[in-house]
């Protein structure tokens, strides 16, 4: 007997017209009007970093509404084929239609994204720390477990990446890991993964097996854009420069090409040589310089930097935000939201959407309750 997916179909449908009206795709097709225009202006390029701002601003726009079209207009074909399955009773008909519902549904979870991210940097690039914790020698592998987890995360939803610092650790692993991801909601969704995260496992480097517990934390915060106004004195730097100890290529590690900036004020200190240009390494390590400086100043303003950052705990047992434990059973789960999976091998390759989604959802549910409450 053929099923008949007019249910699914309809409250998928439901739940597209709402997402529709938080996304006020009329506004957002007038201001991506009023962007086109300005690109068209004779002066345009004349600034690059605004016109490129501007540019992908447009395409976010446009992006975002091709997607809620794209979706609309199949759940219109996905109606009509399974009005045609059930009175033909095709059953090749009705598995497609079950395949495009499950599309559609995960599309339309994409599209729900937007609606989540309304800080003022939740849709840009996001700079991301990774530091090792408790757990020694085995703190620096798992840093670069994580490391290399966000990158292929990044990786599947075709954002870039750009790694500024990644220095081998003492005997395995890294010392810490500074990198930047390029793409549209990239701060605004790896604000899930900032916190520290807990790895249980048999050791690799103990000769008796023993299980061992690791720590490192990763540390999320916005790539601020030009225009956002942060006082950095040059008499309040100290500028060095050294040889680069990461692969590179021959001239990255013969020359002294590494930059490291200390704000003597704050006693902030920030390095990239990622670049075989001391030039180029300046300029992104004065970039990551003032998203920390504003970190600080938003937190010496207000409270408000929890929304960035989150609460500053020591990166050990009982503040981590997820576990990952690959001994004596296998096994994910987020503090937070409950989410678990027993694919502790696919999570560490990659694949965190549920993970992301769901702080996400838990996320958000909160700030409605809260506002509810608040109006009562």
């Amino acid at each position: 007997m053929i099923e008949d997916r007019s249910s699914d179909i309809q409250s998928l449908r439901d739940r597209v017209t709402v997402i529709g009206q938080y996304l006020h795709l009329d506004a957002k097709r007038a201001e991506l009007a009023t962007l086109e225009e300005r690109t068209t202006a004779p002066d345009f390029w004349d600034v690059q970093s605004t016109a490129q701002r501007v540019m992908a601003q447009a395409a976010g726009l446009r992006d975002e509404i091709a997607l809620y079209e794209s979706i609309s207009a199949g759940i219109d074909d996905l109606e009509v084929a399974n009005e045609l399955a059930v009175s033909e009773g095709d059953a090749d008909l009705a598995a497609e239609t079950t395949a495009s519902l499950k599309d559609l549904i995960k599309r339309t979870n994409e599209l729900e994204l937007s609606t989540w991210f309304t800080g003022e940097f939740d849709n840009g690039d996001a700079l991301v720390t990774i530091l090792p914790g408790q757990g020694g020698l085995e703190a620096q592998d798992w840093a670069e477990m994580l490391m290399k987890m966000l990158v292929k995360y990044a990786g599947s939803r075709k954002w870039k990446v750009d790694i500024h610092d990644a220095p081998s650790g003492v005997e395995l692993g890294i010392d810490r890991a500074v990198f930047t991801v390029h793409g549209r909601n990239a701060y605004g969704m790896l604000a899930s993964e900032h916190g520290v995260h807990r790895l249980v496992r048999i050791s690799p480097t103990d000769e008796k097996k023993r299980r061992q517990t690791t720590f490192a934390r990763v540390e999320v915060l916005p790539v601020l854009p030009d225009d956002v106004a942060v006082e950095i004195r040059d008499e309040d730097l100290r500028i060095d420069v050294y040889r680069s100890s990461g692969p590179g290529g021959q001239s990255v590690n013969t020359t002294d090409s590494a930059v490291r900036i200390t704000h003597i004020p704050t006693g902030l200190v920030v390095t990239c040589q990622n670049e075989k240009s001391q030039i180029k390494n300046k300029e992104t390590a004065m970039k990551i310089l003032r998203s920390r400086l504003y970190e600080l100043e938003q937190e010496k303003r207000a409270a408000e930097i929890d929304a960035l950052k989150g609460d500053k705990q020591e990166i050990s047992f009982g503040s981590q935000i997820r576990n990952y434990v690959l001994y004596p059973y296998q096994m994910v789960k987020d503090v937070r939201t409950g989410i678990e999976t027993g694919d502790v091998n696919s999570v560490l390759d990659g694949d965190i959407q549920e993970f992301v989604l769901g702080y996400h959802r838990w996320r958000v549910s909160g700030e409605q309750a809260v506002a509810v409450g608040a109006d009562d």
